[in-house]
């Protein structure tokens, strides 16, 4: 099992950072590729960024690549996403999840946070 807690939501304006941070809580963290997802008001949930057990392999999606990075911090159990050159329509809700394997772009995760709200302003 295990229990994914997103933290380092807020308000920012346009060309503003963030950096959000992923704890998972679990014995068999460092085995799960993690993923980040976000959902703005009226759309369905889109992936973000994806990231392999060991970190060495990283995947976005085109609409942040560029601004966003994907890290992990495997002795804190902590995944990371940092984002750069914000703007009005990465406004969401942030969740991170986990997966066994390898990573993915799709919806197939074994668990999710409960997410953090993003917004920036224009």
């Amino acid at each position: 099992q295990v229990q994914l807690v997103e933290s380092g939501g807020g308000l920012v304006q346009a060309g503003g950072s963030l950096r959000l941070s992923c704890a998972a809580s679990g014995r068999t963290f460092s085995s799960y590729a993690m993923g980040w997802f976000r959902q703005a008001p009226g759309k369905e949930r889109e992936f973000v960024a994806a990231i392999n057990w060991t970190g060495d392999n990283t995947y976005y999606a085109d609409s942040v690549k560029g601004r966003f990075t994907i890290s992990r911090d495997i002795p804190k159990n902590t995944v990371y996403l940092q984002m750069n050159s914000l703007k009005p329509e990465d406004t969401a809700v942030y969740y991170c999840a986990a997966r066994r394997g390898v990573p993915r772009a799709t919806m197939e995760y074994d668990y999710w946070g409960q997410g953090t709200q993003v917004t920036v302003s224009s």
